[in-house]
């Protein structure tokens, strides 16, 4: 018994000074600044920067293939820790939040009674969704659901609401919506067209209280700012000369669908 028990504690002995050098020479020196970078970050993992989870991300920041300002949810704060993390100079980008651009819902007419599967999803692999507009919100909130912030909800029009100060631009509701009504929108740029219809006026009138019937009324009393194309307006904030006009705009558009958050 002697000599197997010396020649395996020799064995050990061996092995374990062979893995101790190993470790030594083919040891991965870890950037420290991985893992500051990693706590500034909000840790919600919902990869709207593209990257695999925050650590990812951190990852990618460390070694110069992200920029600072890649977390939409971060904001701010997170980019001013990230820039001291790395001694980079502070920047400052223009704040974005979800939007849904349709003011349809109940008061848009159905091409049918839907009785399936209570997802927008679902609802869209039948002729393109219950609603006689096929640029419509179908109204079962799959953004609502893809949220990981609750920065949607359902309104009583039954179209969801985007709360701006909740929204962090993730996109994680875009990617939701098999209609593509929502899109990122500058959070200082108020007012916008609540429509995508292209359809002709005459349609427009009868599937929805609130479509854009690309009247012109908007082009012809904003200087440009807003132009119609293939029947539905289009605002071009660059273009803007103050939010009077804006208003202005809003008052008389015959179906209120230009709104201001």
């Amino acid at each position: 018994m002697l000599i197997p028990i010396i020649v395996m504690s020799t064995m050990g002995i061996v092995f374990g000074l062979g893995l101790a050098f190993a470790s030594k020479i083919f040891k991965v020196e870890l950037d420290p600044r991985i893992e500051k970078i990693l706590s500034a970050l909000p840790g919600a993992n919902c990869g709207a920067c593209g990257k695999a989870g925050c650590a990812g991300l951190a990852e990618a920041i460390a070694k110069g293939d992200a920029s600072l300002t890649s977390c939409p949810p971060g904001g701010e704060e997170t980019y001013s820790k990230i820039a001291e993390i790395l001694g980079a100079e502070k920047t400052s980008v223009i704040r974005k939040a979800a939007r849904v651009r349709c003011g349809g819902g109940n008061r848009a007419k159905d091409k049918y009674l839907y009785a399936g599967v209570r997802t927008c999803a679902a609802a869209t692999l039948i002729a393109g969704g219950q609603k006689l507009c096929n640029f419509g919100c179908l109204g079962f909130g799959d953004c609502v659901k893809a949220c990981p912030f609750d920065a949607i909800h359902m309104g009583e029009d039954g179209v969801p609401i985007v709360d701006p100060g909740k929204c962090t631009s993730c996109g994680k509701c875009i990617e939701a919506c098999p209609k593509k009504i929502l899109s990122l929108e500058n959070n200082i740029d108020k007012y916008y067209i609540k429509c995508l219809s292209k359809d002709k006026t005459v349609f427009v009138k009868n599937a929805c209280k609130v479509g854009c019937i690309g009247c012109k009324i908007c082009e012809k009393l904003s200087n440009g700012a807003f132009v119609v194309e293939e029947n539905l307006s289009r605002l071009d904030y660059s273009k803007v000369d103050g939010e009077a006009m804006l208003k202005l705009c809003a008052e008389n558009c015959p179906t209120k669908c230009i709104v201001q958050l």
